[in-house]
This record gives structure tokens, sequence and C-alpha cells, in this order.
């Protein structure tokens, strides 16, 4: 099985990032993901429960 390479923690902190302007281009440079996983992770359940989305 694969291990997780961002923890919950860190997804909710660059998720908050993206939320408070900065350009989902940088944050996937910075954190070295690519802008696919970057909307993977914003779909994820425990992140809409987090940012309070249907």
């Amino acid at each position: 099985m694969k291990n997780k390479r961002y923890s919950d923690a860190q997804i909710m902190g660059i998720l908050k990032q993206a939320e408070s302007g900065v350009p989902v281009s940088e944050l996937c440079r910075e954190h070295g993901m690519s802008s696919a996983s970057f909307y993977i992770y914003g779909r994820l359940p425990h992140c809409k429960n987090f940012f309070g989305l249907p």
C-alpha cells in the first residue's frame, strides 16, 4: 500500500492558503504537487466538512 505524501493537516493548510488568495500554481510549485492533485485534495470529504461545503 502506498504511503500518503501529505498529512491531512498539510492538505488543510494548503487549501487555506489557496482560500486566502495565493495562486494555485504558486502553491503547487512550493509544495511539489501537480495542479490535478490540488483539485483532488479540495474534493476530499474531510476537506468539504472542514470548509462547510455540501
